[in-house]
């Protein structure tokens, strides 16, 4: 599963990180990052360095329509009808 920039922000969020940081981590230019979390086109890679980076800091993602029973609290976003 890859991430989302919707995903990118919360994780970046959950965990206090900047932009800098979290380009850092995952090893990615800081407007790579920008340009993905703001909806730009981006490699595949770059989704998955992003949460190689936050599954290392201990965020698990969730699949659309998986459940989230086990695990700690955490956000889910609705589904937003096009």
């Amino acid at each position: 599963m890859s991430i989302t920039a919707h995903q990118s922000r919360m994780a970046r969020a959950a965990l206090g990180w900047s932009i800098r940081e979290t380009a850092a981590k995952a090893q990615l230019g800081t407007n790579t990052l920008a340009r993905f979390e703001g909806g730009g086109e981006a490699y595949i890679s770059t989704a998955e360095a992003l949460r190689a980076a936050y599954e290392a800091a201990g965020i698990t993602f969730i699949a659309a329509g998986a459940s989230s029973l086990d695990g700690g609290a955490g956000i889910r976003l609705a589904k937003v009808e096009a």
